[in-house]
């Protein structure tokens, strides 16, 4: 037998976990899948976020970020004051997100994954099991499963490597490493209390140096930071820019939001609070059956700055950079705004 639903979303990050949320407040039966066994693990996540993201994190905050110390190549640290945000527990977070999202009376399933979206809009589970629903929101990450039915392809990417380390001096800067060593991506230092998140993202061709770029970045840091590595993650992240975020499978219309809607910046790879934002407009164009304003909102709200990232990543990755390009192409220099 066939399951029915109003709306069914594919993943429960903070994208699915938002729409989920709108969509069951707006009166639609919801049922909201993970393939993951329990929200937010393992963390895929550098866990930064700015401090003017639209939503409750206050239960999820490990500590706050005030600051911004951006290092090119072996020049002497610029410091971007003023820099605000949080470093959150990313696990946390996305728990929280659900929970909101079952208060609301959203069906939030884990351990469920989706093989395939056939051309009727039908879901064919991996259980083998089917559900049938008049939206499908497509919250499911960078390689979404929904963005694939329906033609809208992340075929940019960068590709991660992040170990959590001790972290020996409290400090409430993050640390931004640019070099021409680390190609198509950047360096970071999240600190988060006694702990940091240590990692770097490069373009694909470069995937086979992560490894050895970390090991690098964690040795530089000398005693600032412990040997030993508490945890290890990575994963891929969009940089592309906006796809076109719905599309219909037969009389379903499919919404895609956060990373599968490519909404990642292409220069920061900043995630979360773009992910937030689009999972509640996604959540409500799904009661409303509204894919073109759904659209033209995520247009206004991301894409001058998706627009300005992509620009800078694309001019670095046509030549070997300079210094003053790679000041150029970081949020923290003038010139990348000019």
């Amino acid at each position: 037998m066939t399951e029915t639903a109003d709306v069914l979303v594919l993943g429960l990050g903070p994208a699915g976990a938002s729409a989920a949320a709108e969509a069951a407040r707006r009166g639609c039966k919801v049922i909201a899948l993970d393939r993951k066994l329990e929200p937010g693990r393992p963390v895929q996540c550098a866990e930064f976020v700015p401090a003017l993201i639209d939503a409750d994190v206050a239960g999820a905050v490990r500590q706050r970020i005030d600051a911004m110390a951006t290092f090119v190549e072996d020049d002497a640290a610029d410091l971007q004051q003023n820099f605000s945000g949080h470093m959150l527990d990313r696990a946390a977070f996305d728990a929280s997100l659900v929970a909101r999202a079952a208060r609301a009376g959203a069906h939030c399933r884990f351990g469920r994954s989706v093989a395939r979206l056939a051309k009727d809009g039908v879901a064919h589970l991996g259980d083998g099991s089917l559900i049938a629903a008049r939206v499908v929101v497509g919250a499911d990450g960078p390689r979404s499963r929904a963005g694939k039915a329906i033609g809208s392809v992340n075929t940019e990417m960068v590709e991660t490597r992040q170990i959590t380390v001790p972290l020996r001096r409290a400090h409430a800067a993050t640390a931004i490493s640019l070099s021409a060593d680390i190609p198509g991506g950047y360096g970071w230092l999240f600190p988060k209390g006694e702990a940091a998140n240590l990692g770097a993202g490069v373009s694909p061709a470069h995937k086979a140096r992560l490894k050895s770029i970390v090991a690098r970045l964690h040795a530089g840091l000398g005693e600032r930071v412990g040997r030993e590595i508490l945890a290890l993650t990575g994963g891929a992240i969009p940089v592309g820019g906006m796809l076109k975020p719905w599309g219909r499978l037969g009389e379903a219309l499919v919404l895609l939001a956060g990373d599968a809607a490519g909404l990642a910046n292409p220069v920061t790879g900043a995630g979360i609070a773009a992910a937030v934002h689009s999972g509640r407009l996604a959540g409500e164009a799904a009661a409303r059956g509204a894919p073109e304003s759904y659209q033209e909102e995520l247009e206004d709200l991301f894409g001058p700055a998706l627009d300005r990232a992509l620009r800078r990543r694309r001019e670095l990755l046509e030549q070997v950079p300079s210094k003053a390009a790679l000041r150029r192409g970081w949020i923290a220099y003038p010139e990348y705004w000019q």
